[in-house]
């Protein structure tokens, strides 16, 4: 029983020995996640950082123009002071 069990382990070991080790990421996959724009850990939440800052840009150049045409409105709506009410 220990020749076959000896056996078995020499030829296991001669099997898997001829083999190169595999490699978890070919150089053609490295290249496809930079062409991706994934370059490190942070870049996804920086890239929604960008998109929320220019969100809020459009949103505060719309309140700022919403303000201004409220203020021409009201200006535009006011009667004038005339000179006979002195």
């Amino acid at each position: 029983m220990k020749m076959l069990s000896a056996l078995l382990c020499v030829v296991a070991l001669s099997a898997c020995s001829g083999k190169p080790p595999e490699t978890k990421a070919t150089p053609d996959q490295a290249h496809v996640e930079s062409a991706k724009g994934v370059t490190d850990p942070f870049s996804a939440m920086k890239a929604d950082e960008q998109r929320a800052k220019d969100v809020q840009k459009v949103l505060d150049d719309s309140a700022a123009r919403r303000d201004q045409q409220l203020e021409s409105a009201e200006s535009n709506n006011q009667p004038q002071p005339t000179t006979s009410d002195q």
